[in-house]
């Protein structure tokens, strides 16, 4: 039986103030598959998850979400997006649980369905925030902060979960209860498309990595092992890591990537 991806995008092209972004994308992402867009800051990850959801217009190709046309008829109530860091402190005075809820609106829909307060709770204990619902989000460290903004994309039960850089510069603890989160969502067949600079706490779960270059995919397949200077307490992961067989041509050189 053919099964519809999650993910279909065919020739992406985005150009923004005149330059180039993406470059003839090409993307599929399975229904029950976690994988992960690798590669340097600038490389395009950030903005081929907003085109992906819409947030950016793609001067060419095409995109399907859960099997639709990108536009209004995606199932969006079954679609969660967490945008790369942000705060979720707003000039609005709000706790963490009326942040959470606020993942429940979409469409015509204005205000949260009856017996949110359930759904709220549930996201928070997945995201390691139980007891934190009431708790005004300014309050909040940077790293819990990012972890109720994965918590609102959680509350929807998203078959799709499309997510940008959610552990970058967050703390030690967030990291482990994102990567705990993440396990039981894969343990329950949910989809997820993830940003990262490494893989990190997640490599266990991550099944696939696309490595992004100048707009460009340069690798899909297997996620690659970290050099053993990744290692180190020091290191800084903001480089670009692509297949050891593109590293001698003239554009990835000098990269390499231990297979």
């Amino acid at each position: 039986m053919l099964v519809t991806p999650a993910v279909r995008a065919r020739g992406i092209r985005v150009v923004l103030s005149g330059n180039a972004i993406l470059r003839g994308i090409d993307l599929t992402v399975h229904d029950g598959e976690v994988v992960a867009l690798l590669g340097a800051n600038g490389s395009g990850k950030s903005t081929l998850v907003r085109a992906l959801v819409g947030a950016v217009p793609i001067d060419a190709g095409d995109i399907e979400l859960l099997g639709r046309p990108l536009g209004p008829g995606v199932e969006w109530s079954r679609i969660g997006y967490v945008p790369q860091r942000v705060s979720a402190a707003t000039g609005v005075p709000a706790t963490a649980g009326e942040v959470v809820a606020s993942g429940l609106l979409h469409g015509r829909r204005l205000r949260p369905p009856r017996r949110a307060g359930a759904a709220v709770t549930a996201a928070l204990g997945l995201v390691g925030l139980s007891h934190h619902g009431d708790r005004p989000v300014r309050e909040l460290s940077g790293g819990q902060q990012q972890r109720v903004l994965i918590a609102r994309a959680l509350v929807r039960d998203p078959a799709l979960l499309v997510l940008d850089e959610p552990v970058a510069g967050v703390d030690l603890p967030s990291q482990e209860a994102f990567a705990a989160t993440l396990t039981d969502l894969t343990a329950r067949g949910r989809t997820v498309l993830v940003v990262l600079h490494e893989l990190g706490a997640l490599a266990p779960l991550v099944q696939r990595a696309v490595v992004l270059r100048h707009g460009m995919v340069v690798h899909d397949g297997a996620p690659p092992r970290p050099t053993p200077e990744h290692g180190d307490a020091d290191h800084d992961h903001v480089h670009p890591h692509e297949p050891a067989e593109l590293s001698a041509s003239s554009d990835t050189a000098g990269l390499r990537w231990e297979p």
